[in-house]
C-alpha cells in the first residue's frame, strides 16, 4: 500500500438540527439531533481512514484550551507532536435543514496560524516517498497557503503525489481565487472537487468538461474526481476518458464532511491498486454509509472499501 498522509485543518463540530424554517431573532429553537465531533475537512477524512483500518499519518495543529484536548485525544498518538498555538480551537456550529443543506457558523481560532513549519515537524519526507499526500481546508489555513510552493517542493522532492481539495472559498470562487487554485493544480497530480467547485473554477457548466480543463493545466499522468453527490462521482483519467459511478439512495441524516469521507476512501482504493472505477465506487459508497448513519458507521454492508 501506498503510504498516505492529510494535511488540513481540524477543527470542532457541533451539529445541530434540523431547524427550518430559519428562526426570529431573540427566539428558541428546539431541535431533534445534536452531535459533538470531530471536524475539519483534514479531520473528516482521517476520521475515515481510522474506521476504515487505512494506515495514515495526519499534520494538523490545535489550540490552548479544552477543545484543543479534546482534539489530540481523538486522535491518540497521531496528535502526540501536533503544535499548540496560543489561540483558541477552531469552533463550527452547523445546523442542518429538512432538505439536506445546511449552515455554518465558524470561529478563526487556530486554523489561520497552521504553517508549513508545523507540517514539516509532524511528516516524514523519506517514511512518505512514493506515496499520496491529501492537501484540505486551503482558504481557511492561511498561513500554510503563503507557503504551498515550497510545500509542493517537498513533496517532489520526495517523490510525493499531492491531492487537493481546496474546500469552497469563503469569498467565493473570485478571479484571484481561480489563478490560486489553478496555480495550486499546476503542482498536483490529483484533483479532488464538489461539482460546483468543479465547474466554477473551470467555468463551464459541465462538470466533465470542465474536470478536463482542470486536468490540462495539471502534471501529465494527473486526474480529476468530481463529487456529484446524490448523482455519484466522476473522474477524468490522464487520456481525457471518463468515468462514473452512481450513488445509491440512502435516507440522509446530515451531509457535513461527506466530500471529505469521499476523499478518504477513494485514496484507501487508490493506494492499494484500484483503478479509477473502483476508487469512484469505493468514495462513493462509504461516503454515502457515512451521510445516512448516526453514529456514523464507515462501512458499507458487505462490501470492500479497499478492492
Amino acid at each position: 500500500m501506498k503510504p498516505l498522509a492529510v494535511i488540513g485543518n481540524v477543527n470542532v463540530d457541533l451539529i445541530m438540527g434540523p431547524a427550518a424554517p430559519w428562526p426570529q431573532p431573540g427566539t428558541e429553537s428546539i431541535v431533534d439531533h445534536d452531535e459533538l465531533r470531530v471536524g475539519g475537512s483534514a479531520g473528516n477524512a482521517a476520521l475515515a481512514w481510522m474506521a476504515l483500518g487505512t494506515p495514515f499519518e495526519i499534520a494538523a495543529s490545535i489550540g490552548r484550551d479544552q477543545f484543543g484536548r479534546w482534539l489530540a485525544e481523538s486522535f491518540g498518538a497521531r496528535a502526540s507532536t501536533w503544535p499548540v498555538h496560543g489561540d483558541s480551537t477552531t469552533l463550527s456550529v452547523g445546523i442542518t435543514h429538512p432538505d439536506g443543506e445546511r449552515t455554518f457558523f465558524t470561529t478563526r481560532g487556530h486554523l489561520p496560524l497552521f504553517s508549513l513549519e508545523d507540517v514539516l515537524s509532524v511528516l516524514d519526507g523519506p517514511r512518505l516517498s512514493g506515496g499520496i499526500a491529501l492537501l484540505c481546508g486551503s482558504f481557511l489555513t492561511e498561513r500554510l497557503v503563503e507557503d504551498y510552493d515550497r510545500f509542493f517542493d517537498w513533496a517532489d522532492r520526495h517523490d510525493i503525489a499531492v491531492a487537493l481539495d481546496t474546500g469552497w472559498p469563503l469569498d467565493g470562487w473570485t478571479e484571484a481565487n481561480r489563478r490560486a487554485a489553478k496555480r495550486w493544480l499546476s503542482r498536483c497530480r490529483i484533483a479532488l472537487f464538489n461539482e460546483v467547485e468543479t465547474t466554477s473554477l473551470a467555468g463551464v457548466a459541465d462538470p466533465a468538461e470542465a474536470a478536463r480543463i482542470l486536468r490540462q493545466g495539471m502534471p501529465e499522468g494527473s486526474f480529476v474526481v468530481v463529487k456529484c453527490g446524490p448523482k455519484g462521482a466522476i473522474a477524468v483519467d490522464p487520456d481525457e476518458r471518463v468515468f462514473h459511478v452512481a450513488a445509491p439512495f440512502v435516507q440522509v441524516v446530515d451531509t457535513i464532511g461527506a466530500g471529505d469521507v469521499f476523499n478518504a476512501a477513494f485514496l484507501a482504493s487508490h493506494a492499494v491498486g484500484g483503478g479509477l472505477e473502483a476508487s469512484l465506487a469505493a468514495g462513493t459508497a462509504v461516503a454515502s454509509r457515512a451521510i445516512s448513519t448516526h453514529p456514523r458507521s464507515y462501512t458499507p454492508t458487505g462490501q470492500d472499501t479497499t478492492a
